[in-house]
């Protein structure tokens, strides 16, 4: 009897340690990947964002070529985001911003009824395609309006088509 439960333990053992190296490989250090040709991305969620309507920041050097904004909307998302994309580059005597992107998004939501249930889909509809004319370093403000409670991420992806 002691024979058969030390074979049981053996094996719910080896089968905890296979468990734990798949799961090593499969998702290795719990980091998430960027889908392809994502370049940046932020999201505004949670009570730190409820009061304060816009974000300014940096995307980084962005490479000549053909880039697209995405978003992950919710119901409870702001109803409108203004999205700027400027570089800053300088002549002989001052900097001066040059802009490649200036666009309000509006928030639509459509009902999907399949026949079997019913269910919302929500999209940011405006230009979400923009063109860098020259690699450089850019950056992005956006701001929010209607109800800044709700989460949204916005992305920039650069894409291999042209607009």
């Amino acid at each position: 009897m002691a024979k058969k439960a030390a074979i049981a333990v053996g094996i719910a053992v080896a089968a905890i340690a296979i468990s734990m190296t798949y799961g090593a490989i499969a998702n290795p250090g719990g980091n998430e990947e960027r889908p392809p040709g994502e370049v940046w991305k932020f999201r505004f969620s949670g009570s730190e964002w409820q009061e304060r309507p816009s974000f300014y920041g940096s995307l980084g050097v962005l490479d000549k070529g053909y880039y697209e904004i995405g978003f992950v909307p919710m119901g409870d998302s702001p109803s409108e985001i203004h999205i700027q994309i400027v570089t800053k580059k300088s002549d002989e005597t001052n900097w001066r911003n040059h802009g490649v992107l200036d666009e309000i998004y509006y928030l639509d939501r459509d009902l999907v009824d399949t026949g079997i249930s019913k269910y919302y889909t929500w999209e940011y509809n405006g230009q979400k395609n923009f063109s860098v004319e020259e690699k450089g370093e850019y950056e992005i403000s956006i701001g929010r309006e209607g109800n800044l409670k709700g989460s949204v991420s916005v992305s920039v992806s650069k894409v291999d088509r042209s607009i």
